[in-house]
């Protein structure tokens, strides 16, 4: 069984920045897409960020020219730098990665448990 470790959430200023963890918890035979996802209260979970197994990048027109996401496929491990943070931004943050457990396995997308991010005064 994966499971995967988000961190790096928490309480920021409105103009202050933060960066997401998302680590499997074992290791794995390979990952393709990673891709992070917020909810907000009362909403529907979006699409915040993508990256390809080869590193192509795409974002919600929302946060783009504030959010960075990237990989360390040694790590198995995904990132989501955050800058210029605004009250809007405030949201559990979920990360979600297709991967193959064993080289026998198919793929299959996990979620992380979610990581509070509050942007605020």
């Amino acid at each position: 069984q994966v499971q995967l470790v988000e961190s790096g959430g928490g309480l920021v200023q409105p103009g202050g920045s933060l960066r997401l963890s998302c680590a499997a918890s074992r290791r794995i035979f390979s990952i393709d897409a990673m891709g992070w996802y917020r909810q907000a209260p009362g909403q529907e979970r979006e699409l915040v960020a993508f990256i390809s197994s080869i590193g192509v990048t795409t974002y919600a027109e929302s946060v783009k020219g504030r959010f960075t996401i990237s990989r360390d496929n040694a790590k198995n491990t995904v990132y989501l730098q955050m800058s210029d943070l605004k009250p809007e931004d405030t949201a559990v943050y979920y990360c979600k990665l297709n991967l193959r457990v064993e080289w026998s396995s198919r793929a299959i997308d996990y979620w992380g448990q979610g990581t509070q991010v509050t942007v605020s005064s």
